[in-house]
């Protein structure tokens, strides 16, 4: 479908560079083909099975993450087989784009498909066997009575993230119901009065960066990774985009943990 039709419309080039950050990825691994038989992969908000093209089970995934923040990801792969007699190859392909609206909207925190991508959803890609958009509507303290998405979801999902309780509205694009009203989907997430400027929330797990120092022999890199929960600790997977004029050296990294330093192994 390319650029005709399906979630890959909203994908305009002038929006994506214009964005605060923004990150293509290709996911290229091995996997083990499927002997016999096909088994049903474990459910989750992100992830489902979808369809069955011979002896071969396809699943695709997408997500999206409201107010600032929008994540798209196909991914086409074998389930895998215990008994692994032979290796086939996963391609996962992610586009994750990041808006701050509430910075360059002068504190408001409303958002929808058009500010962000200048596009609407208009159409399915035939060819797709499942395609939704998920929105994050979970509460925040008492902003529940205030918010309102629209238009009306297909569907709500709840699930654990990270220990924490997850709402989502679901928009199933294959439901005939939901542009029967519309010629295109716009989804929009409103507060019902208005807002004060307030500082967004910070989440448990986040993380600032900084250069540092200049030239090439006091240049730096500075990563601070902050885990704000009372007591569970995360793995963290950590992938540095370094500028073009900074030259890295691996043994000058240092990793320091509540004020020790930890020797890279």
């Amino acid at each position: 479908c390319s650029l005709q039709a399906g979630l890959a419309v909203l994908l305009k080039a002038e929006r994506l560079f214009h964005s605060s950050y923004h990150s293509q990825a290709v996911h290229i691994r091995p996997v083990c083909r499927v002997s016999a038989g096909l088994s049903s992969l474990p459910e989750h908000p992100k992830r489902k099975s979808t369809a069955t093209l011979s002896h071969w089970k396809v699943s695709h995934w997408f997500a999206q993450l409201p107010c600032d923040g929008f994540t798209v990801a196909a991914c086409f792969f074998l389930v895998q087989d215990a008994s692994c007699l032979a290796v086939s190859w996963e391609l996962r392909q992610t586009l994750t784009v990041v808006f701050d609206f509430f910075s360059s909207g002068q504190g408001k925190k409303d958002w929808s498909l058009f500010k962000m991508f200048s596009r609407t959803l208009t159409d399915t890609c035939p060819l797709a066997s499942q395609s939704k958009v998920y929105v994050d509507i979970s509460p925040k303290n008492k902003e529940k009575e205030l918010l309102e998405v629209s238009p009306p979801p297909t569907s709500v999902h709840e699930a654990v993230v990270q220990g924490e309780k997850k709402t989502y509205a679901v928009y199933d694009l294959l439901s005939p119901s939901l542009f029967n009203t519309s010629r295109s989907l716009n989804v929009q997430l409103k507060w019902k009065r208005p807002q004060d400027s307030m500082e967004m929330p910070i989440p448990t797990l986040h993380a600032q960066r900084y250069v540092g120092g200049y030239g090439l022999q006091t240049g730096e890199i500075c990563t601070l990774i902050y885990n704000t929960h009372p007591y569970r600790a995360f793995p963290v997977i950590l992938l540095e985009t370094v500028p073009w004029y900074l030259r890295l050296y691996v043994h000058t990294l240092t990793i320091i943990t509540k004020g020790k330093e930890n020797k890279p192994s």
